[in-house]
């Protein structure tokens, strides 16, 4: 029986030897194998939904959350990769007047070899995108899935397989620790990892030995921020979806909310009334074995001050949904990364009060804001510190796929989807042509300094007079040269 590492080994190297000539292949004829993919995806979509539900996951929502923005990516690479990953010429527009005769242009090369590892949370579409960029992109995957994952990774794979990609470009690795851990020492070219802190921070100790650049979408524990103007019926309706869309297992779930006194009194009310509406006598028990570090949190929590407006605790036991109001600074729970349905809830008097807790935490992934003036939460966006900020919505925007998805600080760094995310798994290369023979440029000996000076004076002084001194100054040099030849 082959070890971990022989198996991770293989693999890199199938893919390698399979992607020689996949890189060959013009992106157009990598696009047709992408549109037949998106064709055999929608004609068997519950299908492929069942495969990839789970018990927190229901297959309807994983039709919405991941196989029709998974179908959407598919969309956009169609309409768009080929035009991204085309040679980039320059003009002669911005080029310095002494490098005339050269011309330049800039292509994007595959990298190689992009290892992917992927969370449990959302297993098809997160690796999907991730999956379907770099082939585009020319190169080959190393996919180690999520442990229980397999089903869903296979018969995505066979999807491909069926749609013309060659064998080898795409190399599934068992589910295991030890996959992941090889292949994070292999002789990959990048690395994608999507899942928490800690073990992000393991995976990139593991690559630096390597020097293997990557990307990594780590936890969050994300802000809403809500402005006394908001429809705070809208307002609960999107918290609740957030808490409880796979049931809380969401890295852009909305965490910790601010507002004002005022509006978390009637907030509170009403999503109290929602969430007993919707959740009696059917909430989850998160048993203490499953999530000690939780309970003891929220132990805290509850000696320092905060109540629960729904939920609770049974000695040990954590009742989800569970919505935590009266937090304040300085309670550990405010910067942690938490995958269940819970709310935290932080009394602010302003704007300005909300930004300086919120920046309290080190996650940053995703933020939202709530407010009628859509002027004022613009601008109050620009403020917030995440890779995305939406108003008046959640989660649900982020499934664009024409826009880059990562976060910074401890949400990681590096994006993936959109433009920038195909961009990440190529390298620019520079390639530049010299139109005629002129090459004094070598000759460095026979410059004469005070004329490059005179040169730098015209092209970069400060100011029309300051150039027309230096003009002045590079003719009397010019006409001095010129008759000392003559005598």
């Amino acid at each position: 029986m082959k070890s971990a590492n022989q198996t991770v080994g293989e693999s890199v190297s199938a893919a390698r030897a399979a992607q020689v000539d996949w890189r060959q292949i013009p992106v157009r004829k990598r696009l047709k194998i992408i549109a037949c993919l998106r064709g055999l995806m929608a004609q068997s979509c519950e299908a492929l939904a069942l495969t990839a539900a789970s018990e927190t996951h229901p297959a309807e929502e994983v039709l919405l959350s991941e196989v029709l923005p998974l179908l959407e990516a598919c969309h956009f690479l169609q309409d768009a990769a080929e035009e991204l990953l085309q040679p980039l010429r320059l003009g002669r527009r911005g080029r310095p007047l002494w490098l005339g005769g050269i011309s330049s242009h800039i292509e994007r090369e595959p990298l190689g070899v992009i290892g992917i590892i992927s969370p449990s949370n959302y297993p098809l579409l997160l690796a999907g995108v991730q999956i379907l960029q770099a082939l585009v992109a020319g190169n080959a995957v190393v996919w180690k899935p999520a442990p229980g994952c397999m089903p869903v990774s296979r018969e995505f794979e066979g999807f491909l397989l069926k749609a013309g990609l060659p064998k080898n470009l795409l190399k599934i690795l068992p589910d295991t620790l030890e996959s992941g851990i090889h292949l994070t020492t292999s002789k990959i070219d990048k690395l994608v990892f999507t899942g928490g802190f800690d073990n992000g921070r393991d995976v990139l100790e593991r690559l630096s030995k390597g020097v293997i650049p990557a990307i990594v979408e780590l936890s969050g524990c994300d802000p809403v921020f809500i402005r006394d103007d908001a429809d705070l019926e809208t307002v609960a309706k999107a918290l609740q979806f957030g808490i409880t869309l796979n049931r809380g297992r969401t890295c852009m779930a909305p965490r910790r909310v601010f507002a004002s006194s005022s509006v978390l009194e009637k907030l509170e009310r009403i999503l109290n009334e929602r969430l007993s509406m919707e959740f009696e006598d059917k909430q989850w028990l998160v048993k203490p074995y499953k999530d000690q570090k939780l309970s003891k949190l929220i132990h805290d929590a509850i000696s320092q001050g905060a109540r629960f407006v729904y939920g609770g605790l049974n000695g040990d036991e954590i009742s989800l949904p569970c919505v935590l109001s009266g937090i304040s600074k300085g309670m550990e729970i405010l910067d942690q990364e938490i995958f269940q349905s819970i709310l935290f809830l932080q009394e602010v008097d302003s704007d300005e009060g909300a930004i300086l807790a919120s920046e309290s935490s080190d996650y940053a992934l995703s933020a939202s804001i709530f407010s009628k003036d859509l002027g004022a939460a613009e601008r109050l966006s620009r403020r917030v510190r995440a890779g995305l900020v939406s108003v008046n919505d959640l989660i649900v925007p982020s499934a664009d796929p024409r826009i880059p998805f990562g976060g910074t600080g401890k949400s990681g760094y590096g994006v993936t989807r959109g433009a920038e995310g195909l961009l990440s798994l190529t390298r620019p290369k520079v390639i530049q042509v010299r139109q005629n023979g002129d090459v004094r440029h070598f000759e460095l000996k026979a410059v004469d300094l005070s004329m490059v000076g005179a040169v730098i004076g015209i092209l970069h002084g400060s100011g029309m007079s300051a150039r027309l001194r230096a003009l002045i100054n590079l003719c009397r040099k010019g006409f001095s040269l010129f008759f000392h030849k003559l005598a």
